[in-house]
C-alpha cells in the first residue's frame, strides 16, 4: 500500500468515530495525525497540548502556530510532572511516568468534551527504536495510534506532512527537557530552566540539531556532525562558556561525539515527541537576565 492509500485509510478510520482528541506536541507525528483527523472529522477533532515544566516555551508557541496552519481546534491543559515523586526520581521509567500523566490529562480533557477516543502520534518506526517505556503507557491507557495501526513509518509521516504543506514536515524530533538530565539525577525546575535557557541560546546562534545535557551543573553540548566545525570556533567557545556559566552551569563542555539520541540514559530521547502539561508557566523558565539581543556568534560569523 502506498503512502496516499495509507493516509486515506487513516482518514476513513477516524471518520467512523464520533470525535477524537489528539495528544498534540507540535512535532511532525502529532501534526500529521491532527491534519488527517481534521480532514476526517472537522470540528469534532481537537488537538490538545499539555503544558508543563518539561515543555520548552518555544515548543508551546509552535503548537499554536501549527494548529492554526491545520485549522484544527486547539486546547491547552496544564499539569506538573514535578508533582510526581516517581518522575522526579528520574529512573529508567521516567518516560513511562511522564507519558502516563500526559495521556491521563488528555483523557480528562476528552471526557469534558464528551469524546471517547484519544489519539497519539506513535508511528510504525517507533516500536523498533530501542528502550521506549512511554509506549507502555500508551498501551495501558488504551490510547489509539492511527499511524502505527496503519503501518505508517517516520519517513512516510514526513511525506504526508509535505503533502499537507505543514511547516514541521522536516522538523527534527524534540524530546522533552527532562531527557537532558541523566538517569538517577533528580529532575528539578532549576535544572530544566538552565537547560532551556542554554538551548534557547544555541538556537538563537543558528544551531539546528543539538542538545545541552545537564550533568549536575556540568553542561555537555552536543551538536550534529555537520555543525561541529562551527561549535569549535573560538568565538563560539568563548561565548558558550561565558553565557552558560551566567545561566547557572559550573562547567561547559563540547561532546566531540556530536549529537546522539539517548546519550544520558537508555530511556532518553529516542526521537520521541512530547505531547503536551502544567501549573508552572513554561515561559517562566526562560525569563530573567538572558539577553537574546546580545552580540552572540551566529552561523554567519
Amino acid at each position: 500500500m502506498n503512502v496516499e492509500a495509507k493516509a486515506a485509510a487513516v482518514r476513513a478510520d477516524l471518520a467512523e468515530r464520533d470525535g477524537v482528541v489528539i495528544a498534540f506536541s507540535g512535532g511532525v507525528d502529532s501534526s500529521v495525525v491532527a491534519a488527517l483527523a481534521h480532514d476526517a472529522l472537522g470540528d469534532d477533532a481537537v488537538a490538545c497540548t499539555a503544558k508543563s515544566e518539561t515543555l520548552p516555551a518555544a515548543e508551546l508557541d509552535d503548537t499554536t502556530r501549527v494548529t492554526e496552519e491545520i485549522g484544527i481546534r486547539h486546547e491547552i491543559v496544564e499539569f506538573s510532572e514535578l508533582s510526581s515523586e516517581e518522575f522526579v526520581a528520574n529512573d529508567g521509567d521516567r518516560c513511562y511516568h511522564c507519558r502516563t500523566m500526559r495521556l491521563s490529562a488528555m483523557f480528562d480533557a476528552a471526557r469534558e468534551l464528551g469524546i471517547t477516543t484519544v489519539c497519539d502520534g506513535t508511528n510504525a518506526s517507533d516500536p523498533g527504536e530501542g528502550h521506549r517505556p512511554g509506549l507502555r503507557a500508551v498501551e495501558e491507557l488504551n490510547a489509539y495510534s492511527p499511524l502505527l495501526e496503519h503501518d505508517i513509518t517516520k519517513d512516510e509521516v514526513r511525506e504526508i506532512a509535505r503533502d499537507y504543506g505543514l511547516s514541521v514536515a522536516d522538523k527534527p524530533s524534540m524530546a522533552c527537557l527532562s531527557s537532558r538530565i541523566p538517569t538517577g539525577l533528580d529532575v528539578t525546575e532549576e535544572r530544566l530552566s538552565r537547560v532551556e535557557k542554554a538551548e534557547t541560546l544555541l538556537r538563537t546562534w543558528g544551531f539546528e540539531q543539538f542538545r545541552v545535557r545537564d550533568h549536575d551543573g556540568l553542561a555537555r553540548i552536543e551538536v550534529a556532525p555537520e555543525e561541529l566545525e562551527r561549535a569549535l570556533d573560538a568565538d563560539f567557545v568563548r561565548a558558550a562558556r561565558e553565557h552558560l556559566t551566567d545561566i547557572g552551569f559550573e562547567h561547559v563542555t563540547l561532546d566531540l561525539h556530536g549529537y546522539r539520541t539517548g546519550s544520558v540514559s537508555p530511556a532518553d530521547d529516542g526521537g520521541a515527541e512530547t505531547a503536551d502539561g502544567t501549573e508552572t508557566d513554561a515561559s517562566s523558565l526562560v525569563s530573567g537576565d538572558l539577553d537574546l539581543g546580545a552580540e552572540y556568534p551566529t552561523a554567519e560569523d
